[in-house]
């Protein structure tokens, strides 16, 4: 099917990065803001986050989680109490430190010298030390516990180098933050939290992803444990799109948050945090989107079926929007899901091929043409997003009966899904590696020659310290860092890659996001 005219002007094969940035234009997802790394999320991209904060926010709560906020200023000091976790985040920092701006006798304006904040206030990067302190004021018994807590908000993190929607200097996401009387109930929160992100990457957005445990190096700043999940993108990257941290004591001691437990004696709590960005949207690009756009899976689409009307600017086109708005409310009684069916009736003025190209590129999963002579026949034009061409190199519309397609729109829908991420977990396990046994072995597996390598599991001793260190310079030198430890993996059988010591576990190796 060379003969496909594909509706971006850049293929995925040639350029991955270019073709990322123009399906983020051309799917009309979000633009740049005139502000360096932050960014405009139009309506489509944002109707996609609106999506994952309602879909993940029922996940939150059915845990017994409360939703929260807390303030976007955070005083320096909380920080300084916490050294491993400032130094983590020190070099992305966006701090205030005045509060009024004056004239400069030029025409512009420059902070007020006389209007120095006594302290500087913090940009929230994160909000482990301002939630702490709050929990040390809510919890002074057991009965009080497990205090668990969550918000919604954005996050600013001072970033060298940015990508709309993977790496932004601002970004929104959800952060849960949760406190407990013990060891145990904290890591069974911890990976609580990790399977509902495994399950909603999965489930949702039909992106297969390792559940897993991160390497003392790729730990959170501060935490004693920390998970994740991990995708593959189409060009054998991986994408960190969600973590969960045991963080110990360590943060109820920095923000002394204490309780007093059933026999009188105060206990310092044990916490932990976990969140997910609008990174996930990135993630959904690079896992489902093709040559003509991006492709939505119907779970998290804002319109998971859009009618279009063929207008000719005639008197007929009143009966023929009746006949539409017919069939958009019929199908949208369905249900499919467990919510109805979220349908559009585009009534834009514009040429019906134009606007058919226009929702191709956002992606939205089904997409039905109408006609004079359709409606004449009691036909529609039906065309799925996630099998756009047909073997004759046009796009593959099928044309069923206005009830065929109403009756049939909530298992197409299923199927899409199902298609959507069968389609990823077969191109991810075809592009991972469980044969090379030496350092060199892997150096020759990702060298020059290898543009979209995939990933490597290999065995591992689990090293710490220096000789962590030493192992993960090495890796550097290839571009590669460690992903995570999977979860479900069976007992490993051999000799560490790295040390040459007996394994204890398996990990993987990836270039990264």
């Amino acid at each position: 099917m060379s003969n496909i005219r594909h509706a971006l002007t850049i293929k995925r094969e040639d350029d991955f990065a270019q073709w990322y940035q123009e399906v983020v234009s051309a799917a009309d997802m979000a633009e740049e803001s005139g502000v360096r790394g932050c960014m405009v999320i139009k309506p489509w991209g944002y109707g996609i986050w609106e999506r994952i904060q309602r879909l993940m926010d029922e996940r939150i709560k059915a845990a017994g989680v409360q939703n929260c906020y807390f303030p976007i200023f955070i005083p320096l000091a909380n920080f300084e109490r916490e050294a491993a976790h400032v130094e983590g985040f020190a070099k992305e920092m966006a701090v205030v430190t005045h509060h009024r701006l004056i004239a400069d006798g030029k025409g512009g304006l420059v902070p007020d010298p006389e209007a120095k904040l006594e302290e500087p206030l913090v940009v929230r990067p994160t909000s482990e030390t301002i939630i702490g302190d709050a929990m040390s004021r809510w919890i002074q018994s057991w009965r009080d516990l497990p205090l668990m807590t969550n918000q919604w908000a954005n996050v600013v993190r001072w970033e060298m180098r940015t990508r709309m929607f993977l790496r932004t200097s601002e970004f929104l996401w959800q952060e849960g933050h949760t406190a407990h009387d013990s060891r145990d109930g904290a890591m069974e929160e911890t990976l609580r939290a990790l399977e509902m992100y495994r399950s909603f990457a999965e489930d949702v957005l039909a992106i297969p992803v390792v559940a897993g445990e991160k390497p003392e190096n790729e730990r959170f700043p501060g935490a004693v444990a920390t998970y994740s999940i991990e995708a593959m993108m189409q060009d054998g990257k991986a994408l960190q799109a969600g973590t969960t941290h045991y963080l110990g004591t360590n943060f109820a001691e920095a923000a002394n948050i204490r309780f007093q437990d059933r026999e009188g004696t105060q206990q310092l709590c044990h916490t932990t945090s976990w969140g997910t960005s609008t990174r996930l949207i990135g993630g959904l690009i690079m896992t489902h989107g093709d040559d003509d756009g991006l492709r939505v899976p119907p779970a998290i689409a804002p319109h998971q079926v859009v009618i279009l009307p063929m207008l000719r600017d005639k008197p007929e086109d009143s009966a023929l929007l009746d006949y539409c708005e017919e069939l958009r409310a019929a199908i949208a009684h369905e249900q499919v899901l467990g919510e109805p069916i979220r349908v559009l009736l585009d009534r834009k003025p514009g040429k019906a091929a134009g606007k058919r190209w226009d929702w191709v590129r956002k992606g939205a999963p089904v997409i039905i043409e109408v006609g004079g002579r359709d409606m004449a026949g009691g036909k529609v034009s039906m065309l799925r997003r996630d099998r756009l061409w047909g073997e004759d190199g046009k796009p593959d519309f099928s044309y069923p009966s206005r009830d065929e397609a109403r009756a049939s729109i909530a298992d197409l829908l299923v199927d899409i899904q199902a298609s959507l991420y069968g389609e990823a977990k077969e191109r991810r396990e075809a592009n991972i590696v469980r044969d090379i046994s030496s350092f060199d072995e892997l150096a020759e597996f990702y060298g020059e020659n290898q543009r979209y390598p995939g990933w490597v599991e290999v065995q591992w001793s689990r090293p710490t310290g220096d000789e962590l260190s030493k192992v993960v310079e090495k890796l550097k030198s290839l571009k590669l860092t460690f992903r995570n430890v999977p979860m479900d993996r069976g007992a490993p059988n051999g000799k560490c890659l790295f040390t040459g010591d007996d394994a204890v576990e398996w990990i993987y190796v990836a270039r990264a996001y």
